[in-house]
């Protein structure tokens, strides 16, 4: 009996520290996806303020990157 017991005891032990480190790093990458989508957030406004800003450069920009991309894309 007291075999088992301590087998069980280990093995409810085990289970715990694998729980808390999947709590933890659950939560760790929740922070993490949050401060991704602020990120985000903060680069769209950025990207949209310089379109505002440059709109002849932006528009000659994704004219010239979409001109690169089908050169590229056609060539495969």
């Amino acid at each position: 009996m007291e075999i088992t017991d301590k087998a069980t005891n280990s093995a409810n032990e085990a289970v715990d520290k694998v729980a808390d480190a999947a709590s933890q790093a659950a939560k760790s990458l929740g922070e993490k996806g949050e401060q991704l989508k602020k990120t985000e957030q903060q680069w769209m406004k950025d990207c949209r303020g310089y379109i505002s800003e440059n709109p002849m450069l932006s528009v000659s920009i994704a004219a010239a990157a979409g001109f690169l991309l089908s050169r590229l894309v056609s060539r495969t």
